[in-house]
């Protein structure tokens, strides 16, 4: 005698997926709340940029020659916006071990398992990493005011969308490579040798006016400076013959967080088994 099983549709209907936007925004709620919560990050974060400006900028000022166009520019004026995107290149990039800590206490497993897509993962742990970089940026931003920078609300609204795209981009980078590490040590090592000469070599820290011909190219070949040149653009309200070309920065800085975001999301597809690996 047969018989007739006959299933609820509750047991048969396969989990429905929650969407992109809300696990990205609970992941980046998440990251704003572990931050602020580690009083060391936070001071660490603000704390490191701004001895950077006032120890460079008192000894370097009288030794520094503004490039063309510049003149009557001081170092500390000059090295402002550097120090800027310095403050979100930390924040950001220390930001994305967290990915590294998630997959050792067993978070990111839980995250990978769920029904969430790997999109709203990686849009999580950019949009947080993002947001504080943004918050520390903008408050760091109000020294100029000290300086004689002279800032607005439409220049500080401008000023914050290129740091959002260049928070953007830094993020996704850090993401890309905290992926691929197993340790913090490794991250670190990879953060030395790679990101921190990617800072310098964006005008940051110096004019590339005078730099040997290859030092020059990789300067042009940098996407950070372009991301640098236009903040520099939105904060000086003069023209800077020796920044590159505003729109051409923009968009190449543009170009540069798209790059980075999606790289994070197909790399989010893949299994590591060691540093790099």
């Amino acid at each position: 005698m047969s018989e007739w099983v006959i299933e609820s549709p509750a047991a048969t209907a396969t989990p429905m997926s929650p969407g992109v936007l809300g696990p990205a925004l609970t992941l980046a709620r998440r990251e704003l709340v572990r931050f602020f919560r580690q009083r060391n990050r936070v001071v660490g974060a603000l704390l490191q940029p701004i001895i950077f400006f006032v120890f460079f900028g008192a000894a370097l000022n009288n030794s520094f020659k503004p490039p063309t166009g510049a003149e009557g520019m001081s170092y500390q004026e000059y090295f402002f916006p550097g120090t800027i995107v310095m403050i979100v290149m930390f924040t950001a990039i220390f930001s994305t071990i967290s990915i590294i800590e998630d997959r050792r206490e067993g978070f990111l497993q839980s995250v990978l398992v769920s029904p969430a897509p790997r999109l709203g993962m990686v849009l999580g742990k950019v949009f947080g990493g993002s947001a504080l970089a943004m918050i520390q940026a903008l408050l760091f931003m109000c020294a100029g005011f000290f300086l004689k920078i002279k800032l607005d609300a439409v220049m500080i609204a401008q000023a914050a969308g290129i740091l959002a795209l260049i928070s953007f981009a830094l993020c996704g980078l850090g993401f890309i490579i905290a992926w691929r590490m197993d340790s913090t040590q490794g991250f670190h090592a990879i953060m030395s040798v790679f990101l921190l000469p990617m800072l310098m070599l964006s005008g940051a820290f110096f004019p590339d006016a005078g730099l040997p011909l290859w030092l020059s190219w990789i300067v042009k070949l940098n996407p950070l400076t372009y991301g640098v040149a236009a903040l520099r653009h939105v904060l000086y309200d003069k023209p800077l013959p020796f920044l590159p070309d505003f729109k051409l920065s923009l968009a190449l800085t543009a170009a540069f967080a798209a790059v980075t975001v999606i790289g994070s999301v197909l790399i989010s597809g893949t299994r590591t088994t060691g540093d790099l690996q």
